[in-house]
C-alpha cells in the first residue's frame, strides 16, 4: 500500500464542522475514521460543497438507490478503486444487492441482466471507457430513462468515476471496518 499524500485530517485541520460531519459520516459507513472524507475535509468549504453535490447524486438522486449502487459499483471495478468497492459493497447490500449480484455486476452487462439493468451496466462501461455516449447506447438509455433520470446518471457516472481517481492520487488508505 502506498503512502497517503495528504493523511486524514485532524479536529484542528478540519475545524469544527468538518469534524463533525467526518465523525457522523464514518459512523454511518461503519468506521471509526472513513477516510475519504477525513482527507477531503481538510478542503474546508470545498468539502461541503462536494458533500452537498454529492448527496444529490446517492443517496438522494433521481435514480433508485439499487441502480445508483449498481451503477457505483461498475464504475468502481472499471476504476479498479478498492476503496469504493469496499464502502459500496456494504451500501449495496443495504439497497437490495446480494454477494452474488455483486458479483454479477463485477461481471458485467452481459452477466443474465434484464434490458434496463443490462443497458445502465453498458452505458457505464462505455462512459467511464471512452468518457462520451454512442448515439445508440444514449438511445437504449433514454427508453429506459427519462431527461432527469439520464442527466442524473451521467452525472453518477462522473462523480464515481472523478472519486476514483480522487482516491487513487491522494492514495487514500481504504477504511477498517
Amino acid at each position: 500500500m502506498s503512502t497517503p499524500r495528504i493523511t486524514p485530517g485532524s479536529f484542528g485541520e478540519l475545524g469544527p464542522i468538518n469534524w463533525l460531519l467526518v465523525r457522523a459520516i464514518s459512523a454511518g459507513a461503519g468506521t471509526r475514521d472513513a477516510k475519504i472524507f477525513s482527507t477531503l475535509g481538510r478542503s474546508k468549504g470545498l468539502f461541503r460543497g462536494w458533500l452537498h453535490f454529492s448527496s444529490r447524486m446517492m443517496p438522494f438522486g433521481e435514480l433508485s438507490r439499487r441502480e445508483s449502487e449498481m451503477i457505483i459499483i461498475r464504475v468502481a471495478h472499471l476504476r479498479g478503486s478498492d476503496y469504493e468497492l469496499d464502502h459500496h459493497r456494504r451500501l449495496g447490500s443495504k439497497a437490495g444487492i446480494d454477494s452474488a449480484e455483486f458479483e454479477r455486476i463485477i461481471e458485467g452487462p452481459d452477466a443474465g441482466w434484464g434490458d434496463r439493468q443490462r443497458t445502465l451496466l453498458l452505458a457505464v462501461d462505455e462512459l467511464v471507457g471512452t468518457r462520451d455516449l454512442s448515439d445508440p447506447t444514449w438511445d437504449s438509455l433514454r427508453r429506459h430513462l427519462t431527461e432527469r433520470k439520464a442527466i442524473a446518471f451521467t452525472l453518477l457516472v462522473g462523480q464515481y468515476d472523478m472519486l476514483a481517481t480522487t482516491i487513487s492520487t491522494l492514495r487514500i488508505a481504504r477504511d477498517q471496518f
